[in-house]
């Protein structure tokens, strides 16, 4: 009968609780292999201190002309024996030698001596996964092939950001003043104002904490003053150079990909029982770039 059908209908209960959304860690348990990555050994650097090894991504369509540099200088063993010489709380660590300039600097050997400001670069051509939030530096930002990136449709250019992580070339006045050789990675609050003043040309994917956690230096600038206080720098080699069984079988997550999407939105709004208000925004320094080690050796 039409009012026996009826009752036995059944409609949505404005009391029901919504569904829980996924956690970060069930989103990444969820992701198909098809959504990582491996890193070029090419264009991977293998920085061995005392505690361990920070494992560097290097991105050459950014920094063609330093990262070209940098293989050269790393080839050469430049910085084998060097040392963490700069540690500046809530701003960076710097490495290289620190008496570059001077009578006593190393040899570059066959890598160049001054290199082209490499700030930033046509957009063109470039994949570019924006995410729509605002950011206070440029109009828009993403990521481009996994690096933290912004880029200004008015003027055509993008560029990487100073996010934690990022690695840079450091520089005297002059905007083509570095070779390369004087390094930093940023391990305080994201400085954004030095984006587009200055080369970067990469980013730490592993091992940060063996920086972040190095002994501050005095202030202004963090430079030790004792040269027993600075970390030394076993060796600097491309994961090229190291034989295939002392890699670093790692893979990182697409930024392109459906996962890296759903992961960011999880982040952008947290529904789990601990919040109690969603941002509803997220800073692009604030999203991290997930890294697993490789179901198996890649080869």
């Amino acid at each position: 009968m039409p009012m026996a059908h009826a009752a036995n209908k059944t409609t949505p209960s404005t009391s029901e609780a919504p569904l829980k959304a996924l956690s970060v860690s069930e989103i990444l348990a969820a992701s198909p292999d098809a959504d990582w990555r491996a890193p070029d050994p090419a264009n991977t650097l293998y920085m061995d201190l005392a505690g361990g090894r920070v494992v560097i991504e290097l991105a050459p369509r950014f920094a063609p002309e330093h990262v070209a540099n940098i293989r050269a200088l790393a080839r050469g063993h430049f910085w084998d024996g060097l040392s963490i010489y700069r540690a500046q709380d809530n701003f960076v660590v710097q490495f290289g030698d620190p008496d570059a300039g001077e009578a006593g600097a190393r040899s570059l050997g066959d890598a160049r001596a001054r290199l082209p400001a490499e700030f930033e670069r046509p957009a063109a051509g470039l994949s570019f996964t924006a995410i729509p939030d605002r950011d206070g530096w440029a109009p828009q930002v993403g990521f481009v092939d996994g690096f933290p990136a912004a880029r200004d449709p008015a003027s055509g250019q993008a560029w990487m950001t100073h996010c934690y992580g990022t690695l840079g070339a450091g520089r005297d006045m002059a905007a083509d003043s570095s070779n390369g050789a004087e390094l930093y990675v940023v391990i305080g609050q994201s400085p954004r104002q030095l984006d587009r003043n200055i080369t970067v040309l990469g980013r730490v994917v592993r091992g940060m904490e063996l920086l972040s956690s190095t002994q501050r230096g005095p202030e202004p600038m963090g430079v030790y003053e004792d040269a027993a206080q600075r970390t030394p720098i076993k060796a600097i080699r491309l994961a090229s150079e190291v034989p295939t069984g002392q890699r670093e079988h790692l893979q990182l997550l697409r930024t392109d990909s459906a996962t890296f999407a759903a992961l960011t939105e999880a982040r952008r709004n947290r529904r789990d029982d601990w919040y109690k208000a969603s941002a509803g925004h997220i800073d692009l320094c604030n999203i991290p770039l997930p890294v697993r080690e490789a179901p198996s050796p890649l080869r």
